[in-house]
């Protein structure tokens, strides 16, 4: 692979690493591969530190496609549960708000998924890289100040029940870019009046290219060595 002219790498990004580490590690031994201190590596689409899955790596030339693929639409599985409330609409938090749940039918958890599939105006959650007066939403959230954000359209294609074990609703979701699945969640949980927040979630496609035929930064690492052999 020549990764200064420029290779397109498919990453499964682990639990609790953010997207920079992966992005961070990838470079480090590719500089230490290739030779090439300054080599460009980047992105497209950055994923949450509790999620997991397909992350796009581009190095060298390949870094200017980073805006096209950035575009593309993303497919994620995950849990929703039901039931409660988190300030961050995920596990970041804790439960602020907790709710009875024997009111919910399978036919109104199908008939939320639906009302939340199409073209609307999603409102980012507080705890986000969203900027707000230069500063990222999430460090003023977690300082406790006040955080205003703006509705951005997006568009959900597909949003699928997988599964439903009471409190967790298990989904496939197909959508835009700039979409927050956490949102999502917690718009589930005021559709159904009983709250909701992400518990887990992966993304499984970007536009084509699947994480089926992704490696994990530590395979790909290994791979460096093993070819340098």
């Amino acid at each position: 692979m020549d990764f200064v002219a420029g290779e397109i790498l498919l990453i499964d990004k682990p639990l609790t690493w953010t997207s920079f580490q992966a992005v961070n590690k990838i470079r480090h031994h590719l500089k230490r591969k290739t030779g090439v201190k300054n080599i460009k590596v980047g992105h497209a689409g950055t994923l949450d530190p509790l999620a997991t899955g397909l992350l796009i790596i581009c190095t060298g030339k390949k870094t200017k496609e980073i805006d096209s693929l950035m575009g593309l639409d993303k497919t994620y599985s995950g849990t929703i549960r039901v039931g409660a409330t988190t300030p961050s609409f995920d596990l970041e938090t804790e439960i602020d708000q907790t709710f009875e749940l024997n009111h919910l039918t399978e036919e109104m958890l199908v008939e939320a998924a639906r009302k939340l599939t199409g073209e609307y105006d999603q409102m980012p959650p507080i705890f986000s890289a969203k900027r707000v007066d230069g500063k990222r939403a999430y460090d003023l959230a977690r300082a406790g100040k006040d955080v205003i954000l703006k509705p951005k359209k997006i568009l959900v294609s597909e949003f699928l029940i997988t599964g439903i074990a009471l409190p967790d609703i298990h989904f496939k979701i197909t959508c835009s870019k700039g979409t927050y699945i956490r949102s999502i969640a917690n718009d589930f949980g005021l559709i159904l009046k009983c709250g909701g927040h992400l518990t887990a979630l992966r993304r499984t496609a970007i536009g084509n290219f699947q994480v089926a035929h992704a490696v994990t930064p530590e395979i790909f690492v290994d791979s460096l060595t093993e070819n340098s052999d």
